[in-house]
């Protein structure tokens, strides 16, 4: 297009990622006061925020400010999407649902809001990054700890906002859009329900479990989306479906994690698509019809990465704040056989015997049982905790009982010590604590290289895994290049 491209990227990595994508590279943080020192410099004719994720699009208002031209996405449609009060106007006219909630800036305000929506609920911040300062309260004592914190550490000119939390299927999709038309390349499902990061949650393209209407429904609503914030160029929507229904969680007017993951396995260059959008191409000039792309013939599964082993003391429990520091992809003809492939490249172990040490929140009872029972069906040896040992018991399915830290032999880091122990399930309503017995049992397991799993979902996906009574070597090698 004859545009000189200039990069600002604040990532380390960036020298050998970047440093032949545009003309110049500067490798400097993105904040207001380096970025208008580089505006000074380069004095560029229009900026580019859309491909730099959260970090960037919070930089569009200063960059407005200095005059400079966005393409793309404008900033008032960028803060359309943002701002709570904002979006559930946009959201009233559309006549799309979101989980019910409020805007909150004290410790009142939220109990208020908590008691009105009943519990559990999503408490986060605005404008936030890989989910920091999200949690899941489960009563007024989380509220209460959360913006004791939350007030003394945060920039409180933007409220706290208070969301109904729903446990259904999470699913998103990344689309185009230039205005008229807009493509959706697939989309995606979670395994794992709602209330675990999207970036920490294993995601299956194309979704499986999502009916005919589900996805008609969200194509609807991505296509309303799209076209009432004027969006130009790539858009992320997360939704959740919920008792049949589907609601926004929320719209990220910019390039998502997922969009190479999507970009490989479709064959959807879509960077180099909407790059063309924002210089005023149209869709259909470049031969694609308004909608969802067609499928093809390949499962793929996005599964995270991990760096627990290197961070003492942080509960590997998974929640809403993200915590994966990379991801893999597993391709197959069959959902089994990508989670195979993908779990085995993030570093999993796939034991096929031994014992498996099982510590579970009493949500979580019910469900646990017929896991449980999976893995008794496979030969594995089953240890639990009081609690969740007198539940399974209960249900004909063989417990050994294994004891809190200091209170009996064998406790549970005596246990995971002894080298009997495979796989860990634990989850528990609260965590973050070091010097709790669930986060100390999930270290100890994270200390041994012992597969931890923190949700029931992963469990259960795991379990499709070792059914097969495959290892890799059985499974069909694809050429990502070809498919």
């Amino acid at each position: 297009h004859g545009c000189e491209a200039v990069i600002v990227n604040n990532n380390p990595e960036t020298v050998s990622t970047d440093f032949d994508t545009g003309d110049r590279l500067y490798f400097d943080p993105l904040t207001e006061e380096s970025v208008e020192h580089i505006i000074a410099t380069e004095k560029p004719w229009a900026c580019v925020v859309q491909f730099g994720g959260q970090t960037a699009i919070k930089l569009t208002k200063h960059l407005t400010k200095l005059g400079v031209k966005i393409l793309g996405t404008s900033a008032d449609a960028i803060d359309e999407a943002e701002d709570r009060e904002r979006f559930d106007a946009l959201l009233e006219k559309c006549g799309i649902p979101r989980p019910q909630g409020h805007t909150v800036f004290t410790c009142e305000e939220a109990l208020a809001a908590g008691a009105q929506l009943g519990y559990p609920v999503l408490l986060r911040p605005s404008y936030v990054l890989g989910g920091q300062n999200m949690i899941i309260a489960y009563n007024e004592n989380d509220v209460r700890e959360y913006m004791a914190i939350i007030t003394s550490h945060v920039d409180m000119s933007n409220p706290v906002l208070v969301d109904k939390y729903l446990m259904g299927t999470e699913c998103e999709v990344d689309a185009i859009c230039d205005g008229e038309d807009f493509l959706i390349p697939g989309i995606m499902e979670h395994i794992e329900r709602a209330g675990i990061h999207s970036g920490d949650s294993i995601s299956i393209y194309p979704a499986q479990t999502l009916t005919e209407h589900i996805k008609r429904v969200i194509i609807d609503y991505t296509e309303k989306l799209a076209k009432a914030l004027h969006v130009v160029g790539l858009v992320n929507i997360q939704y959740v479906v919920y008792n049949h229904e589907v609601f926004v969680i929320e719209v990220n007017p910019r390039s998502s994690r997922t969009v190479p993951y999507i970009s490989k396995v479709t064959g959807v260059n879509m960077v180099d698509i909407a790059t063309k959008i924002i210089l005023g191409a149209k869709l259909k000039d470049m031969g694609y019809k308004s909608g969802l792309y067609p499928v093809g013939d390949y499962i793929a599964v996005k599964v995270p990465v991990f760096s627990f082993e290197k961070l003492n003391d942080v509960d590997n429990q998974l929640g809403p704040e993200m915590k994966s520091t990379g991801e893999c992809l597993g391709i197959a003809k069959t959902f089994s056989e990508a989670l195979l492939k993908g779990l085995i490249a993030a570093g999993y172990k796939l034991h096929h015997e031994g014992g498996v040490l099982i510590s579970v929140k009493d949500g979580d009872k019910n469900e646990i049982i017929e896991i449980a029972s999976r893995f008794e069906q496979l030969g594995f040896k089953i240890y639990a905790t009081s609690g969740t040992a007198s539940v399974l018991n209960r249900n004909m399915i063989a417990a050994s009982h294994a004891y809190r830290i200091g209170k009996g032999d064998p406790d549970v880091i005596q246990l995971l010590e002894s080298g009997k122990i495979q796989y860990v399930i634990s989850t528990s309503e609260t965590g973050r604590q070091p010097s709790r017995d669930s986060v100390k049992m999930r270290r100890k397991a994270v200390e041994r290289s012992i597969a931890c799993l923190t949700a029931i979902d992963t469990a259960n996906a795991l379990l499709d895994c070792l059914e097969m009574h495959k290892t890799v070597n059985d499974v069909e090698l694809v050429d990502i290049t070809k498919i």
